[in-house]
């Protein structure tokens, strides 16, 4: 097996797993043992990679859910594996079941961007990129064939594809070609880099001084995208040294966690004033100062707009009985926005 090819599949059980359980971390892989085992031998066949498209798996295997676990108990059967093997098995198109049947013949495409950003303790970006996905939601009848094109596909950078897409396309005129699976998939993720500025920008200003530190945050729109930024949250993790603190805001609610996390919930921001936090934290006995900063993480959300710039330019469909329906959507939350104090 090439070496690229079992870093592919690795990555692509990793996706099936998240699929299935919503996140991916030790605890749910024990929980859900024999869902993990029942995929994995579909997943591969004698060492080589076999089935894995996330839409066929889930026909083959019904994903974990309270009816499937009291039935499990109640019956003794374990297993989630289906009676019959769906269509796309028997189909030239292995992504694909065999001749669907829609009475509206529909498809969404969906620009799905998370924007990582570290400001340093001078307000200086240090860092600034977009890592985005192209999300497309298919019920199309027939064996469709679709080509969706991009205004600016130059920006576009660690391009990574479903297997439906044609490379030569791509590689010749830079559009997606493909005959998309049945349901929702992941047509393919890109990365955007050296972005100039941020959506919004987060000032912290800690002074210590008598065994008491003083915490002023503030928060606002640095460059408008256009578009309403909302559910923005400002989190950071208080120092160990620190015995007690006392935080209140102009705008949202402020929460202090029981592991010592400061989570200020704002909203969205008004027109009227610029949120801000401040307050007293007190240091545990025999420090004066604080010497250990720590670093605000901010997360936002932002519909209807893709912040790398990235625009879709038209998206034509072949072999279709009748006029299909094309919807398009855009979003942009925070990935890893983090703000050094």
């Amino acid at each position: 097996m090439p070496p690229l090819m079992g870093i592919e599949f690795l990555c692509r059980v990793a996706d099936v797993l998240t699929d299935y359980l919503g996140s991916l971390n030790e605890d749910l892989i024990k929980d859900n043992f024999v869902i993990v085992y029942e995929l994995l031998d579909e997943m591969i066949d004698n060492g080589f990679p076999l089935t894995t498209e996330p839409n066929i798996l889930r026909d083959m295997i019904a994903p974990p859910n309270l009816v499937n676990k009291m039935l499990s108990v109640v019956t003794g059967n374990s297993s989630n594996m289906s009676a019959t093997l769906p269509g796309a098995t028997s189909s030239l198109i292995p992504w694909r079941t065999t001749d669907p049947k829609y009475a509206h013949n529909e498809v969404y495409v969906d620009l799905v961007e998370e924007i990582d950003s570290i400001i340093n303790r001078d307000g200086v970006l240090v860092k600034c990129e977009i890592f985005g996905e192209v999300q497309v939601n298919s019920h199309l009848s027939g064996v469709p064939d679709l080509t969706l094109s991009f205004s600016n596909p130059s920006i576009l950078d660690d391009v990574r594809f479903h297997p439906c897409v044609r490379f030569r396309p791509w590689e010749s005129q830079q559009i997606l070609s493909f005959v998309p699976p049945d349901g929702q998939f992941k047509l393919m993720s890109y990365r955007v880099r050296k972005l100039k500025s941020s959506p919004i920008y987060v000032k912290p200003q800690l002074t210590s001084d008598a065994g008491t530190c003083r915490v002023s945050v503030m928060v606002g729109i640095r460059n408008d995208p256009g578009k309403t930024i909302d559910s923005i949250t400002v989190q950071f993790q208080l120092p160990p040294c620190i015995l007690s603190a006392d935080l209140t805001s102009n705008h949202g609610t402020v929460n202090i966690l029981s592991n010592k996390t400061c989570s200020w919930s704002i909203g969205c921001i008004p027109k009227d004033k610029t949120p801000s936090m401040s307050g007293t934290l007190v240091l545990e006995k025999g420090l004066e100062r604080l010497h250990v900063f720590p670093t605000f993480e901010a997360s936002f959300r932002i519909m209807g707009v893709a912040l790398s710039g990235l625009q879709i330019d038209k998206l034509d469909l072949r072999n279709i009985p009748n006029r299909p329906y094309k919807g398009f959507r855009a979003l942009t939350k925070a990935g890893q926005f983090e703000v050094r104090s």
